[in-house]
């Protein structure tokens, strides 16, 4: 009995070098394969917010990918020649993340924004003093909640009221618009941050990126709360048979590629997907086509890091889900073996985001300042 124990573990020795198993098998070393171990989370250890991500990147699946995504955000915020796009779409300022994007921007990290019309129209609400409500399915459904003036999203309540109010300050930036100047997206949301700027006292997604030069695009402009008050305008503007304002998309578009031009590296912080995404990635399919198609002499621009936070899966075929390995195939995104670095991370925004941006912030210092 003890010599066949003794055969068995002489047996199971020798598996375990890199000679073949009697089954073919080559077991490695992980050690000598310089395998990253991963670790069990230990909360008695986590006392910040930093400290918690850095050990979520050592566990396994949507936890690890907030860690790593950590690591990319710091990377670019560390990068003093990189230039962070920030793409948003979904209802983040009513879901109440519009504090953590002032953050982003008040720290220096996000140099210019590219988002929904009805993200920044749902800011500009919380920035003028106006609250969003929890939803208590019990006390109203869908049509009362119309009749009432409350539209739903989700689990929250956008009083129409609110949109009222938000009316009020686009007319008023509009009203002083000079007829003869070329309306765009850019300038309308830098209008409505230096009018923040005067009349708010509390923080804001366009107050915070006026303060800092941030330029702020929605490429679908008419797809949304704003976009409809300048329709609106129009019609009063036809009515008072004063002159109409001309609103041309391409203005955003060229100052967006204008701006990115001149960058030395790129970096794009991505939540959620949609158009503010494509719109934001497609700048290296441009520069490539004003190369290849002989209108300038460009060299490639892509985006050198990519993080984004996402729910989306890939198998769909959206652009919303689609991988930045994928982006690399249309030339928007330096591929990893030439030094791209890219984390993606598959939750709600509400809960990965949070983390991701506080554990950075806590690592350059922002809060201490």
């Amino acid at each position: 009995m003890a010599k066949a124990k003794k055969a068995r573990k002489a047996r199971k020795i020798a598996g375990m070098g890199k000679g073949k198993t009697v089954t073919g098998r080559v077991l490695h070393d992980p050690v000598r394969d310089k395998l990253r171990p991963i670790f069990p989370l230990d909360l008695s250890k986590c006392t910040s917010i930093d400290a918690l991500v850095r050990a979520m990147g050592d566990t396994a699946y949507t936890g690890r990918q907030i860690g790593d995504a950590a690591d990319v955000l710091e990377a670019m915020a560390r990068d003093k020649d990189c230039f962070v796009v920030m793409t948003l779409s979904g209802a983040l300022t009513v879901g109440k993340m519009g504090l953590v994007f002032c953050d982003l921007i008040e720290s220096g990290i996000v140099k210019a924004i590219v988002s929904t019309g009805a993200l920044m129209a749902h800011g500009l609400v919380e920035a003028t003093g106006r609250s969003h409500f929890r939803y208590d399915p019990s006390k109203m459904d869908d049509n009362e909640l119309f009749k009432a003036g409350y539209n739903r999203v989700y689990d929250s309540l956008e009083p129409e009221t609110n949109l009222d109010h938000v009316e009020e300050v686009v007319d008023h930036i509009f009203d002083e618009w000079d007829d003869d100047e070329i309306v765009c997206s850019w300038k309308v949301h830098r209008r409505i941050g230096e009018f923040l700027k005067r009349s708010s006292t509390g923080r804001g997604i366009l107050k915070s990126a006026y303060d800092h030069n941030v330029p702020v695009f929605v490429p679908a402009f008419s797809d949304s709360e704003l976009g409809i008050d300048f329709a609106l305008h129009k019609i009063a503007r036809q009515e008072e048979k004063r002159p109409l304002l001309r609103f041309d998309p391409f203005e955003d578009f060229e100052k967006f590629a204008n701006t990115m031009m001149a960058t030395k590296r790129m970096g794009i912080f991505t939540v959620g997907g949609g158009v503010p995404r494509n719109w934001s990635q497609q700048f290296g399919g441009y520069a490539e086509l004003l190369a290849r198609r002989g209108y300038k002499d460009v060299p490639l621009k892509r985006y050198n890091y990519g993080l984004r936070i996402c729910p989306e899966p890939v198998h769909w075929g959206g652009l919303s889900g689609s991988t930045y390995t994928e982006a690399v195939s249309w030339g928007k995104f330096v591929p990893p073996e030439e030094g791209g670095k890219f984390a993606e991370v598959f939750d709600d925004a509400t809960v990965a985001l949070p983390l991701v941006v506080g554990a950075v912030l806590e690592r350059i210092g922002y809060f201490k300042r």
